[in-house]
């Protein structure tokens, strides 16, 4: 039996116990692009299977040596287990915990296993083509629609993006939009790091890779983030948290591009393109001395602001709170619900999210599983949610005088913007609420918050 289909950037954990299996899956799977690790003596990073599609095999000898427990291990690291045992391949729960299915025998071939991965990883892709589709870009403000259309004009050049944002803005999906868009560099991977949750010590491993036996433990050669964007795009987050001494090494890697693994002496050609993230003022970081000039006009060939949650608007916050909704609660109940209530959607138009797209999923998904289950907008229940979220919302390091001025700077916005659709609907309140997303009562309300008065209101009300 032959694997006709690709299999590339996967970890392989194994759990082996008492079984002696780490060094058979090894062999069995040297063809492909896939790292194999001894897990049973080392911490599993949940940042790293998050970054990597990833996998386990476990021997189910493991289970009695209480060296993992199983139901909390799998909860943290959230990936596909295959059991391999000397039992029957029933699904025997006193061997087996019933909530996995996936099972090899302990004489396993090499047939069985690549077909097993090659069966979870094509579970995986389509389950992250799922989460993908559903994750698609709301963009109906005019800033939003703005910043889209400069990531159109420049996702097929090939020079290095700095993308600035907030906390919680979808710094990551604005980069894996560039990454799509391009001709070339679309058809490969897209590898992204959280350089702020890179552990000391770590960084030429986890970045440049390693040679087998270059230390203790590299019983396989492994590919670095380097290697593995190699032909696509590497994705940086959190660039600013860099230590300078790591800058340098990445200055290093971009004027060469090429690489050289720990333990080898043979630099390998690279070609990616480079996109990186920040929430922070690099200029003033270069002022202060804690991050290098060179390295940032080397990432800022082109650079790209995502507007704060805020600066979008009642019309991008509800449309997106929709969307989680729908995607939390279910398109068949959502279905059979009444359509959500304009004063819940209110409240969210008027919430303020510190945390941007990321709190205001938080928001939808305690909601849409609260609607979910009670199959109801509960109002008391909901506002009760929607309380909850105004008093723990985090506060600012500046002073509250501080505070209230930026939120009466947002309330100004906000009026403005009101004002505007007004007047681009000549004043007919059905149309303006349309245009804005909203329900002419929450206009109504708006109006009153904000002290807009019509001269004529009646006159305009009956055209």
């Amino acid at each position: 039996m032959r694997t006709t289909a690709k299999i590339e950037e996967l970890d392989i954990y194994v759990w082996e116990g008492k079984a002696d299996i780490v060094d058979r899956v090894a062999r069995c799977m040297a063809s492909f692009d896939v790292e194999v690790i001894r897990a049973d003596d080392i911490a599993i990073s949940p940042e790293r299977t998050a970054l990597r599609p990833s996998l386990a095999i476990i021997s189910v000898s493991v289970i009695d040596s209480g060296a993992l427990i199983l139901r909390d291990w799998q909860a943290a690291h959230g990936i596909p287990v295959v059991w391999v045992g000397a039992a029957p391949r029933e699904h025997d729960p006193a061997t087996y915990p019933s909530e996995y299915s996936h099972i090899l025998p302990l004489d396993f071939t090499c047939a069985e296993l690549r077909g097993m991965v090659m069966t979870l990883v094509l579970q995986m892709r389509a389950h992250s083509a799922k989460t993908h589709e559903s994750d698609a870009m709301i963009a109906n403000s005019e800033c939003m629609q703005t910043l889209l259309h400069e990531v159109d004009t420049f996702a097929d050049c090939e020079t290095s993006v700095l993308v600035h944002g907030e906390t919680g803005v979808g710094k990551e999906r604005i980069a894996q939009l560039l990454h799509e868009k391009h001709s070339r560099y679309g058809q490969g991977p897209f590898v992204a790091v959280n350089c702020g949750a890179i552990p000391d010590g770590l960084f030429e491993s986890l970045f440049f890779g390693h040679s087998k036996g270059s230390f203790t433990g590299a019983v396989v050669a492994h590919k670095g983030y380097f290697e593995q964007a190699d032909g696509g795009t590497l994705f940086l987050d959190e660039i600013g948290d860099l230590p300078l001494y790591q800058q340098v090494k990445l200055l290093r890697v971009l004027e060469d591009s090429a690489v050289t693994r720990i333990g080898s002496a043979t630099p390998v050609k690279l070609d990616f393109r480079l996109v990186a993230a920040t929430n922070r003022h690099l200029p003033q970081l270069v002022k202060d001395g804690t991050f290098r000039a060179d390295l940032y006009y080397r990432l800022a060939v082109i650079e790209l602001k995502i507007p704060s949650l805020e600066e979008r608007g009642a019309v991008d916050k509800i449309a997106i709170f929709k969307a989680f909704i729908a995607q939390i609660v279910g398109a068949e109940r959502l279905s059979a619900l009444p359509d959500l209530p304009y004063w819940l959607a209110d409240a969210v138009a008027d919430t303020y999210f510190p945390g941007n797209v990321r709190e205001l999923r938080n928001l939808a998904e305690r909601i849409g599983v609260t609607v979910r289950q009670i199959g109801a907008w509960d109002a008391a229940r909901l506002q009760r949610l929607l309380a909850l979220a105004r008093t723990t919302q985090p506060v600012p390091a500046e002073s509250a005088a501080e505070v209230l001025v930026d939120r009466s700077k947002w309330d100004m916005a906000e009026r403005n913007r009101v004002l505007a659709a007004l007047d681009a609907n000549g004043w007919r309140r059905q149309d303006t609420a349309l245009y804005l997303g909203i329900s002419r009562k929450v206009l109504w309300e708006k109006m009153r918050k904000y002290q807009i008065f019509d001269e004529e209101p009646e006159t305009r009300e009956s055209e």
